[in-house]
């Protein structure tokens, strides 16, 4: 019995189809296929149903596939203790992290991270919420960035609280304001980015709703990517909410949009280290979320906790 046959009955569990199984891990389908057989003869026990389709664990193969999870998340921790060593820190480390944070965060904290362990090979996977929480549980991430409480069977660190602001056509009624409150949007009215992104929901639950209240456009739009609102906008078509960190970048007053900040309590949403192991690498963790608050603009340090949308 190997590692590498563990994690080979892991993988059909999980897509319940030894071809798609051998795909995902990289190798052909014969030899999965006689891996697993090897497995199941040295153990004297079937571990699949290959009768059904998809293909289901025998009742003692639940079992076992149960205490294979176990061992190789063992496996990993002394990988991940070998990994820190005193030269530093090194070995692959798989961060999972949301498109609206993405894009701004990690260019803040790239180069000093690497400059500060250079021996660690950074993988990251932009992804939905849900996504990135599916994989910490299937082991595929170490870390997720996240803007929304991830439930409690992860552990949760607090990275930085930040604000919404409000990205505005230099048309809109609400252009001339000097700064806006809650009660000033109107969901009908707002570019939205696609369900399943939690910035789209912190922004509808900020939003009051008025079905008489029609867009003074007649195009309906819904986007996966934060940068085509506010092209919108620049169109001078509405009005958009984003995350502070999105528009840092931009002038407060550009061609054909304003920013626009919000009346004291201002909305804020909680980006979140999360992860599915108390113990796996620990270090690397530390070392990320030291890196961070440490390249964070001065304006996201020490906010206190208030008015957080979840």
């Amino acid at each position: 019995m190997t590692l590498t046959q563990l994690s080979y009955i892991v993988a059909v569990d999980k897509y319940r189809h030894f071809a798609t199984a051998a795909q995902h891990i990289y190798i052909t389908q014969p030899t999965l296929s006689m891996q697993i057989q090897k497995l199941e003869d040295e153990l004297g026990v079937i571990l699949f149903d290959r009768s059904k389709t998809p293909v289901v664990p025998t009742e003692k193969g639940i079992r076992i596939i149960e205490e294979a999870k176990a061992i190789l998340s063992g496996a990993r921790h002394i990988e991940d203790l070998a990994s820190h060593t005193e030269k530093g820190l090194r070995g692959s480390f798989k961060i999972g992290i949301i498109p609206t944070v993405a894009p701004y965060l990690v260019p803040l904290f790239l180069k000093p991270f690497m400059d500060r362990h250079p021996e660690v090979e950074l993988v990251f996977h932009e992804a939905l919420t849900a996504d990135i929480l599916s994989a910490l549980n299937e082991d595929e991430l170490d870390i997720g960035i996240i803007g929304s409480s991830s439930g409690q069977q992860f552990f949760e660190q607090t990275l930085f609280l930040e604000p919404f602001q409000a990205y505005v056509s230099v048309s809109h009624p609400l252009a001339v304001k000097e700064k806006l409150r809650i009660d000033d949007l109107y969901a009908e009215e707002l570019w939205l980015l696609n369900e399943g992104h939690c910035f789209r929901d912190q922004a509808l639950k900020l939003c009051k709703k008025d079905t008489q209240r029609f867009k003074s456009n007649s195009i309906q739009f819904e986007s996966g990517n934060l940068e085509t609102l506010k092209k919108l906008v620049e169109q001078d078509f509405g009005i958009t909410l984003l995350p502070y960190l999105s528009l840092q970048s931009y002038h407060p007053q550009c061609a054909n949009g304003v920013i626009k900040t919000f009346e004291e309590p201002v909305p804020r949403r909680k980006i979140r280290l999360v992860h599915a192991r108390a113990y796996l690498k620990e270090h690397h963790i530390r070392a990320l979320h030291e890196c961070i608050q440490e390249c964070l603009p001065e304006e996201l340090k020490g906010i206190e906790e208030e008015n957080l949308v979840h």
